[in-house]
């Protein structure tokens, strides 16, 4: 039988939701649990709670919301919960070392990587548009250092040549559901030691930002559809002015493989009749497109009351 343990649970996204849930069905008693505050939302811009918040108040868990855990206030108020551990996951707030080693155990992260590759905010998407085959979810104890702490335990997965970001996201979720319990067990225990990040293969996955989910065609088709898989919904472009959402696409050779189309002009240029694109480097097959303010459409359904003929151009 696990030992009841009493627990601080930080964090913010759907992603977190399942490990809050995780723990307090294994027993464990979490007494509080801090998000980010309420956000404005939805056409009346009404502050709504985020995910992890909502889940906790629907549970019955006192919810703290601080802007930042840099005031003295709060890390005091946070020593005051005498807990054995606090447990992180995409909280997106900075943890003070005093706030670190307040808990018994300290700071327990589920980080959906395989420290040290994509340590920071966006590892799902940097996974994805860098053409990693494979990621994971690591339970680390925390530091002071961006994602720099000693891991505990790790689990791996593959990236398909198809998987988006949104399959991904749920998939490591639920393994980090899976995860969190018997590790926050070994930990207390003793069985489960943490052993040091190797600084080899270390790299930083940075915010994703406004600028590179606008699609370059430019640059190879391959690269593209990596952007619009690790980015999904988000990569956008613009035909004749209007901004265009790429939600699905392929890449294919332009001189061996599917698109069979002679090409001539430059990148963006629509080479037939099925929304195949020119790029730098080879060609991307649209699947799935929407335009602003309408409904997500397959191609072909887009080009019925959209027609775009070849030589037409994405910007």
């Amino acid at each position: 039988m696990v030992k009841p343990l009493r627990l601080a649970f930080m964090g913010t996204p759907d992603f977190s939701v399942p490990i809050l849930d995780a723990l307090i069905d294994a027993g464990h008693d979490v007494v509080c649990v801090y998000a980010q505050p309420p956000r404005r939302a939805g056409r009346g811009h009404k502050e709504q709670p985020t995910p992890v918040h909502a889940r906790a108040q629907a549970r019955g868990i006192p919810v703290r919301t601080p802007v930042s855990l840099k005031n003295p206030d709060e890390q005091h108020a946070f020593a005051d919960l005498r807990l054995d551990a606090g447990i992180v996951a995409a909280y997106g707030l900075i943890l003070p070392k005093a706030v670190l080693e307040a808990p018994r155990l300290g700071c327990i992260n589920v980080h959906a990587s395989l420290l040290p590759r994509w340590r920071g905010a966006a590892p799902l998407q940097r996974a994805i548009m860098a053409g990693d085959t494979r990621t994971g979810v690591t339970i680390m104890q925390m530091d002071e250092g961006l994602d720099t702490g000693d891991i505990l335990c790790m689990e791996e997965t593959p990236i398909g040549p198809d998987t988006t970001v949104a399959e991904l996201h749920d998939r490591l979720s639920a393994i980090g559901a899976r995860m969190i319990a018997p590790a926050l067990e070994g930990r207390d225990t003793g069985a489960l030691k943490g052993r040091p990040q190797p600084d080899a293969g270390a790299c930083y996955a940075a915010k994703i930002t406004r600028e590179e989910m606008r699609i370059d065609w430019n640059v190879s088709a391959s690269r593209i559809a990596r952007q619009v898989r690790g980015l999904y919904p988000r990569a956008w472009c613009t035909f004749e002015g209007e901004r265009i959402r790429i939600l699905a696409a392929k890449a294919e050779d332009a001189k061996t493989g599917e698109a069979k189309t002679h090409i001539s002009g430059v990148p963006g240029e629509v080479i037939d009749d099925a929304l195949a694109v020119r790029c730098g480097d080879g060609v991307l097959r649209l699947i799935a497109v929407q335009r602003a303010g309408k409904s997500a459409l397959a191609a072909a359904d887009f080009l019925r009351g959209n027609p775009i003929a070849p030589g037409a151009r994405f910007l």
